[in-house]
């Protein structure tokens, strides 16, 4: 297993730097980077002022919008964000950065990235700590009560509601929940956007946990209506394997209750498998569910702020953000499969040549 890991966490520096290579040459020849943005506002300055006093100066350049700048104030422009050198030094400087956790500073925020994220985190930790558990504390009952009632009434009807939730998309669930309970054509019962209140700082500590879960009602809703289907199977169908087993049969015959095979017997072994798949549960809540659910509520978290460094082509923030989520998916595999064999010593990934 040593080795395997050693393996594992080996791949992890050569798969760090094909995805952000990728993602550089991407965002390198997409328009409408920062400098072209800065040449637009700079030309719309000078299209106010220039004629004033003077004439302006036609220049060649290869970006689009430069021609009433001087040459001087685009070369000045492209030093600004780092531009003024060639794309391999540029991204080996990026590189270098990335050994020590040193992402940049954002062209738009003004900061260090590395501070955008640490103050961005505790919203999405907080989001997906709270959907986790929700979704396990929902997933796990359903799915054991379906597995009971396999082919009655219950487990039908039940069906069609996982396959609702299964098919359709977080953030439909997401505006669904705003048209109809905060704010929308219906009801206002609960704040259309944010974390906190805006005179959260003057509440009581009981003030401040009701205001806090009052506007996390809606996005942990909508995180738990997107994720609990796939949970909710994985559970009823691990319990239908284990209640056809022998030793399941063989408790039975000694006359032992049902609820005492169950939870006895079959619920510790059937658990194995939803408890090792804990962390790839997490890697879908974070890097999926909670993009959406921060844009849609307008949450402050590091789904949202990596969307407008796209939107603003922030380059550092995009590879910061983007550096981070791979590296914590890459981690949490590897946890899972690490947790798959110390549940079941049965899976060897090493012999099985597993990558």
């Amino acid at each position: 297993m040593g080795t395997y890991i050693l393996k594992r966490l080996l791949l992890i520096i050569p798969t760090l730097f094909i995805i952000l290579l990728i993602n550089f040459v991407i965002v390198q020849i997409a328009p409408g980077g920062p400098v072209e943005q800065a040449i637009q506002q700079a030309e719309s300055l000078q299209g106010i002022n220039g004629n004033k006093g003077g004439e302006t100066v036609a220049v060649e350049s290869n970006y689009q919008g430069a021609r009433g700048l001087s040459p001087e104030m685009v070369e000045e422009i492209k030093k600004q964000y780092g531009f003024d050198k060639p794309a391999h030094e540029r991204f080996w400087q990026m590189l270098k950065g990335y050994l020590s956790f040193d992402f940049g500073t954002s062209f738009f925020k003004d900061k260090p990235v590395t501070q955008l994220i640490y103050e961005k985190f505790p919203v999405t930790i907080s989001l997906g700590l709270w959907s986790t558990l929700l979704i396990y504390l929902v997933s796990i009952p359903l799915g054991i009560k379906k597995a009971k009632a396999h082919g009655l009434l219950f487990d039908k009807s039940t069906s069609l509601l996982l396959a609702i939730g299964y098919a359709v998309p977080t953030f439909v669930f997401g505006v669904l929940l705003i048209v109809f309970f905060a704010g929308g054509s219906y009801f206002q019962w609960f704040p259309l956007q944010g974390l906190v209140s805006e005179n959260f700082s003057q509440l009581s500590p009981l003030a401040k946990v009701k205001d806090y879960f009052w506007h996390m009602a809606l996005p942990l809703l909508t995180m738990v209506l997107g994720g609990f289907a796939g949970l909710t199977y994985l559970t009823k169908y691990s319990f239908m394997d284990e209640l056809s087993k022998q030793y399941v049969l063989a408790a039975r015959a000694k006359g032992l209750s049902e609820n005492r095979v169950l939870y006895g017997h079959v619920f510790r072994n059937a658990m194995l498998i939803v408890i090792a798949g804990l962390p790839e549960a997490l890697i879908g809540i974070f890097f999926v569910g909670n993009l959406f659910v921060e844009i849609i509520f307008n949450l402050d978290g590091i789904g949202l702020l990596g969307f407008e460094a796209i939107t603003q082509r922030d380059y550092p923030v995009i590879f910061g953000t983007l550096f981070i989520f791979t590296l914590l998916g890459l981690v949490l595999r590897l946890i899972s499969d690490v947790m798959y064999q110390i549940i079941d010593p049965r899976i060897d990934f090493e012999t099985r040549g597993a990558k």
